[in-house]
């Protein structure tokens, strides 16, 4: 019981101190001269360096004018790190160094990861550092049909790999302007690459090897065809499904209400407005690139795509949000309530009570975050800002998200850090907070049990 705890305490430490400490080392850089076009507050490098290894979006200033070609570099790296996680890269480091990774090194990885067990622990980080490269490697191979006939060859396979890591880690941090991808929202190609990078970041690596171990199973007709989907885990299950679920209904919620819209999809046609919906539903998904304005969306876009922000991606992966199981999770929860049921089952398996508990606190310390950092920047900002517009700003940042209604430039310089610390928590992850509040378990509640009382409710 003592080295669990120390162990969970251990990975709490090290998360939250390794990523602060990349953040600080980020905003020095940044701030150097060198990687500056003109001078730049030391704030506002700070909050570049949070939002890049957050790997959120939302910005104060403009990255490609700001930034110079070196400034641009520690970006990259930043969104990278950022991304993969400081742990992560700490391991891959150590491998490159030929050094051994202890046992107790093993269970700090297997608590990060949420695995089942240490063993080949080792082997799936080196398989998600693989795979990440070898996915924005072809994502970048595919922005070069758009950005080397514009830029020419050299500009334009380094915009492609800034780009291709910037959507796969879900970053939505370009250096292409201040207007985002606003001016690709014609080009399915180019949508559709840049959806698929923000796609498979956020359905969560653990997802990726269950579908291949079991198309490899497939390919040596170990199971039939008809079972592919069958004997994925549950939580793969959940994942594939609530994440098509939620890309379809934001799809279509955006494409009714911004229909006639002329300052977003109004003046397209059919095809270009669906493909200009799904997007937005699926950079929602915590990426932050966008190609429409979402200061000119409706406030009831805008209010429905908050939510869809606090709800993020999927676990393991590199989105943020509450993700997309625990929401799964939670409705099925009510469901079983609703049908007078006692176990919430799923697709042939039950959901234990101490999962559900995770979940619900997971979502609180996430709303806690959310609904504080709102009433402080209201509380910081004149009342003149829309109210919808301050929710759409926090619920992007504790869903490290970085979709923005142009007010995050314009922000008073404390409700910028508010939204610093909300990107921070939001990186860390609820998941972080929980794990705090395990750590501090005593013993005894391990065996005893109280008597039980009913309480009012509802």
């Amino acid at each position: 019981m003592r080295n669990e705890k120390y162990v969970r305490w251990n990975t709490l430490q090290i998360t939250a101190l390794g990523f602060l400490g990349v953040i600080l080392l980020g905003s020095a850089l940044l701030y150097l001269p060198v990687s500056n076009t003109r001078p730049i507050a030391f704030l506002d490098a700070l909050f570049t360096s949070v939002t890049s290894v957050c790997v959120t979006g939302l910005v104060t200033v403009t990255p490609a004018s700001q930034f110079t070609i070196f400034g641009k570099i520690i970006l990259l790296l930043l969104i990278q790190i950022g991304g993969l996680g400081v742990i992560a890269c700490t391991t891959v480091f150590f491998l490159l160094l030929h050094k051994k990774i202890t046992l107790k090194e093993r269970m700090v990885l297997q608590e990060s990861y949420s695995a089942q067990r240490p063993g080949g622990i080792v082997r799936m980080v080196k398989n998600v550092i693989i795979g990440t490269l070898a996915v924005e490697g072809c994502g970048a191979a595919l922005y070069m049909f758009q950005f080397v006939p514009e830029y020419g060859l050299a500009k334009g396979i380094c915009f492609s790999v800034f780009h291709s890591v910037s959507a796969f880690c879900n970053a939505g941090i370009d250096i292409l302007g201040g207007s985002s991808l606003a001016g690709y929202v014609l080009h399915p190609m180019f949508n559709l690459t840049t959806m698929l990078l923000i796609i498979l970041s956020g359905i969560g690596f653990t997802v990726w090897f269950d579908v291949i171990d079991n198309a490899g199973k497939l390919l040596h007709r170990q199971v039939p065809k008809n079972w592919w989907f069958t004997r994925l885990r549950l939580h793969s299950k959940l994942a594939v499904i609530t994440t098509l679920v939620l890309i379809a209904a934001g799809s279509i919620f955006i494409f009714l209400f911004e229909y006639n819209n002329p300052e977003t999809i109004g003046t397209m046609s059919f095809g270009e407005k669906l493909l200009a919906s799904l997007f937005q539903s699926v950079t929602t998904r915590t990426a932050g690139f966008y190609t429409v304005s979402q200061s000119a969306l409706h406030e009831e876009s805008k209010l429905f795509c908050s939510i869809l922000m606090f709800i993020g991606g999927s676990p393991g992966g590199t989105a943020g949000g509450v993700k997309t199981t625990t929401l799964a999770m939670l409705f099925l929860s009510c469901l079983t309530f609703v049908r007078g049921g006692n176990d919430t089952e799923c697709m042939g398996r039950r959901i234990s009570p101490a999962n559900f508990r995770t979940g619900f606190c997971v979502v609180m310390a996430a709303f806690s975050a959310f609904i504080t950092g709102t009433i402080l920047i209201l509380a910081l900002e004149p009342d003149s800002i829309p109210l919808v517009d301050i929710i759409y700003e926090a619920a992007s940042a504790v869903g490290t998200v970085g979709l923005s209604a142009d007010l995050t430039p314009r922000l008073c310089r404390g409700s910028q850090i508010v939204l610093m610390c909300m990107m921070y928590i939001g990186r860390l992850g609820p998941l972080t907070l929980v794990l705090t509040f395990a750590g501090k378990t005593h013993p005894r509640d391990k065996i005893r049990r109280l008597p039980a009382e009913q309480i009012m409710v509802g």
